[in-house]
């Protein structure tokens, strides 16, 4: 009953198309000719409406086949095969709606999957949304962790919808756990660390709402096609009617040539891409975001924290004359408690790791990509790049550095005080990623970050990559990217500082697997894995997933044309057409669905260890 509902066209339709085969086994074809007549009129009307409000978005509307398909089966009185054509393409809506929710199957489980309730240890059960910071929360067995916080005790969770990864992994007391992630076998206890929100299984919604939402560029694809499939259809049609001097003809070509394989096919071949790049850990925010991955020809890479791990070790503090080292590191990490740059967290993990307890700052101020500057126990600290912290301290001096080194600089009060050495070596991907980009049509790999230039051509040279543009802020990072050319041009980065190049790129990739939410914003695509081989799968998915569009809409076309070629000679008669026509919408809505299954076999998986 359901479904009769959820679909009246079809509902009404077979209850005409009964009542018509009904009436002419009586004997009354008037009244069954009127009855059809009627009905198919009707539905010309509501098909014609439907187009002019296409054509006046600016698409043009593959329909007019279809209702010169029926208008000719009523003018040739073939009735029961204009009926047939009514239900078959209101038919279509249900095979578009079957074939939609299977493409968006991994999509909607993790909307499905969205926490909806939290235990707060002394208060009961309460709406996600009312978690406050620092609230204690039991997270039971099996259920999902509500928001984003910090654990009072050991544990083991299924983060599969995160990221892909179907092993359970453990995380210790004091560990960051993420909302989405399934608790192990026993309860265990956390920290809000973030509101609902701001949390990251609401992010990732947010962005797969965004991506459901979106109109892939099918739209765009059935057009190219939409025109000249008509004309070819109609002088096929045409060309029947003159040469055999029967209008019939005509009509019988004409069922041949419905639209459904454009107008559904393509659609549920994105929604499938969509579909299995979230299944692997990269939201997609729509189709268009798919086809300009599967037509790449340039990328851009940020170096902290996309080509290398993103959490530098301190190798050495190295103060200068009057300060100690403990001074230096302790005052460094007590700035840097205001900065979002990573960096920042290497400076403070290093004091933690001394036993240096932190001081309280005052009147902190971050510029971006270049340094902080604070008032730590009554003394003015500036801690950042040689330029930034020479402004404020002549007497700075470039340190010396090894290969994949880089180094923050310290002065205090005026003075320079000394640098901290760090090291941030390159994911063991990086270099096999940049390889098979180069190896899959990507023309131009370069890499644009605000470090040292010593610091990023080292980094460059591990990871093969040879065009190196250091030493940048972030809108001059938005200036050489709208320059850089084979377009579409990608461009990968992880932090706040890149948000502007992301947006500002034909295709922007966030590494969003520690919740840089600004650049997750600002992307196209987002890695849910800290991982950039998940963007070989990105790239995999977006070509496989175009191809499979293409392929779906010439076999429809295809198809369709050599039926219509048959149809010429008079050996398909109208009604047994518009049967036929199901199956070839049938055929390619299932071709389409091959989308869901990813890349072909033999592309290579590259992970990190």
């Amino acid at each position: 009953m359901r479904a009769l509902t959820r679909y009246p066209a079809i509902t009404a339709t077979a209850v005409v198309l009964a009542t018509v085969l009904v009436l002419q086994a009586r004997g009354e074809p008037a009244a069954a000719r009127w009855v059809a007549t009627a009905w198919v009129a009707g539905f010309i009307v509501w098909t014609l409406v439907g187009m002019v409000r296409d054509v006046l978005r600016g698409h043009v509307g593959l329909d007019v086949l279809a209702v010169v398909a029926m208008v000719a089966t009523l003018a040739v009185q073939e009735y029961v095969a204009s009926l047939v054509i009514v239900l078959m393409l209101a038919g279509g809506e249900a095979l578009e709606d079957f074939a939609a929710r299977r493409a968006r199957r991994d999509l909607t489980a993790l909307l499905d999957r969205s926490p909806r309730t939290a235990h707060l240890l002394a208060g009961g059960d309460v709406p996600v949304d009312d978690v406050a910071l620092g609230d204690v929360l039991l997270v039971r067995p099996g259920e999902i962790v509500p928001v984003d916080g910090v654990l009072l005790a050991a544990g083991t969770f299924d983060e599969s919808s995160l990221t892909g990864e179907s092993l359970p992994v453990g995380r210790g007391t004091g560990d960051e756990v993420l909302s989405g992630a399934v608790n192990g076998t026993r309860a265990v206890r956390l920290r809000a660390a973030r509101r609902s929100s701001d949390s990251q299984y609401q992010q990732i919604v947010a962005l797969v709402e965004a991506a459901q939402e979106s109109r892939a560029p099918v739209v765009r694809l059935a057009d190219r096609f939409a025109v000249p499939f008509t004309a070819v259809s109609l002088v096929l049609a045409g060309a029947a009617w003159v040469i055999s001097g029967d209008p019939v003809r005509f009509a019988e070509v004409l069922v041949l040539a419905t639209p459904c394989p454009l107008l559904i096919a393509a659609p549920v071949a994105f929604l499938s891409g969509l579909s299995r790049a979230a299944g692997l850990g990269v939201i997609m925010k729509g189709g268009t975001v798919v086809e300009q991955l599967a037509r790449l020809r340039s990328a851009a890479f940020d170096k902290t924290g996309t080509l290398t791990q993103g959490r530098p070790d301190l190798v050495a503090v190295r103060p200068a004359t009057g300060f100690a080292a403990d001074d230096v590191l302790r005052l460094a990490a007590s700035a840097e408690q205001y900065s979002s740059h990573v960096f920042a967290d290497s400076v403070r993990r290093a004091a933690a790791a001394r036993g240096l307890g932190l001081l309280a700052a005052d009147d902190a101020e971050e510029v971006a990509t270049r340094g902080v500057t604070a008032r730590v126990g009554g003394r003015r600290v500036v801690v950042g790049k040689p330029a930034y912290v020479r402004s404020v301290a002549p007497d700075t001096s470039d340190a010396v550095l090894g290969p994949g080194q880089a180094a923050a600089y310290v002065a205090v009060d005026g003075r320079f005080a000394g640098v901290v050495v760090l090291a941030d070596d390159p994911r063991p991907e990086s270099a096999a990623v940049v390889s098979w980009l180069r190896a899959n049509g990507v023309e131009h790999v370069t890499m644009l970050t605000g470090d040292a230039r010593a610091t990023a051509e080292s980094v460059a040279g591990q990871v093969g990559i040879d065009d190196v543009r250091a030493e940048l802020l972030p809108g001059e990072k938005v200036r050489i990217a709208a320059g850089l050319a084979p377009r579409p041009l990608m461009m990968v980065g992880d932090g706040v500082n890149d948000a502007p190049v992301l947006a500002a790129s034909d295709v922007g990739v966030a590494m969003g697997a520690r919740g840089a939410t600004a650049a997750g914003d600002a992307a196209d695509v987002v890695l849910l894995v800290d991982s950039l081989g998940r963007l070989v799968d990105a790239v995999s998915v977006g070509r496989h997933t175009l191809r499979t569009a293409l392929s779906a809409i010439w076999l429809g076309i295809g198809l369709s044309i050599a039926l219509m070629l048959v149809a010429t000679t008079g050996a398909i008669p109208a009604v047994t057409g518009a049967l036929v026509q199901e199956l070839v919408d049938l055929a390619t809505i299932l071709y389409a669905l091959r989308a869901l299954g990813g890349p072909p076999s033999g592309l290579p998986a590259v992970r990190s260890p």
